[in-house]
């Protein structure tokens, strides 16, 4: 089955359990339809380049999904229909990615402390 990273911007005043909520509903779309969600990532409330639909930030949510073409249709029919998600993108990809992303490793990278130099 074709291989899919899909990623949906939630509005700012949703609340963290809201926007699982999102998630988890974006994961039983994909389920029932015979596909699979194989990675789920909350890469938190973070700023927007620009606004929105009058939003400054949003809640990004990463899905990675295994499932047909007709599978990511009715999710994103789906997504585009809810009043929550202010942008969505799904991208196809050759192979899923395996452990954090590259968004989940930049923060772990900001939450280190730097070396001094002189050391």
């Amino acid at each position: 089955m074709p291989l899919y990273e899909h990623v949906f911007l939630a509005r700012q005043d949703l609340s963290q359990a809201q926007v699982d909520a999102l998630a988890q509903t974006a994961t039983e779309i994909v389920e029932q339809n015979a596909g699979k969600v194989t990675k789920t990532e909350t890469w938190g409330l973070r700023n927007l380049a620009y606004k929105i639909q009058k939003n400054r930030k949003a809640h990004f949510v990463m899905l990675n999904i295994d499932a047909p073409a007709g599978v990511v249709a009715e999710l994103e029919r789906q997504t585009s229909i809810n009043e929550d998600v202010i942008r969505y993108l799904t991208v196809r990809v050759e192979e899923l990615e395996e452990g954090p992303s590259v968004m989940m490793r930049k923060q772990d990278r900001e939450r280190r402390p730097r070396r001094d130099r002189d050391a």
